[in-house]
């Protein structure tokens, strides 16, 4: 594109910020303050521990953290990563939590990433976001993988159902990994973008055995 805008698609970390029920909130630690250490006078530096959770902030999910063997971090092939082309579904509307199949009829995904824009990232931060979010169905996962998708994003909770009716099911992660297909949860201001026409990248570190961890997300928006 020869001219666009770039769209942050990523929440702010912070220590404390909690982005999952159950999981541990981030710290931040000093190992190097300033003014110490040998250096030459009017120099210093400000060096940090980090102690997080992979599953904090905007994360993306790899094979990893669904299977026991599957392609972890630093497996990752940048190609899958980096200014894809992109479908964003404006969902804020719907009347129900789940996701369908329809949603998504007369769309071309195939080699794309898809983002469902549910609009819950409203809530970000606060005890509303833990309340039953929207979700993919199983369904609309079904047809998304058939359909030759590369990454799959939302900005809710889960981009599977977390609520008791579920069961503990997780059709979502369980289909989309195991065939390579990324998921990106914790999006937001995905209404800053058109149904068609951006480059989406959300690339996490290169990190050997885990299968999760915060990413800087942003799309390329036609300007």
């Amino acid at each position: 594109m020869a001219t666009t805008r770039l769209v942050d698609l990523s929440h702010t970390l912070r220590e404390g910020l909690v982005t999952y029920p159950g999981i541990p909130a981030p710290s931040l630690a000093p190992h190097l303050r300033r003014g110490e250490g040998s250096y030459a006078p009017g120099t210093s530096f400000s060096m940090d521990i980090f102690t997080i959770a992979g599953n904090t902030g905007t994360y993306l999910d790899t094979a990893w953290h669904r299977y026991e063997g599957g392609s972890d971090l630093a497996a990752l092939d940048l190609a899958t990563l980096v200014d894809l082309p992109t479908e964003v579904f404006h969902l804020t509307d719907a009347a129900e939590r789940g996701i369908p199949a329809s949603a998504f009829a007369g769309r071309d995904v195939r080699g794309k990433a898809v983002l469902l824009h549910t609009g819950w990232d409203r809530h970000f931060g606060t005890p509303d976001y833990g309340q039953p979010a929207p979700f993919l169905t199983a369904e609309g996962v079904e047809h998304l993988a058939e359909q030759g998708v590369v990454l799959v994003g939302i900005d809710s909770l889960n981009i599977d159902d977390t609520s008791a009716d579920a069961k503990g099911e997780r059709p979502a992660h369980t289909t989309f990994l195991a065939q390579g297909i990324h998921v990106v949860e914790h999006l937001t201001n995905l209404g800053e973008l058109p149904p068609s026409g951006s480059l989406f990248t959300a690339v996490p570190p290169k990190f050997e055995g885990t299968g999760t961890f915060t990413v800087r997300a942003y799309a390329k928006v036609p300007a």
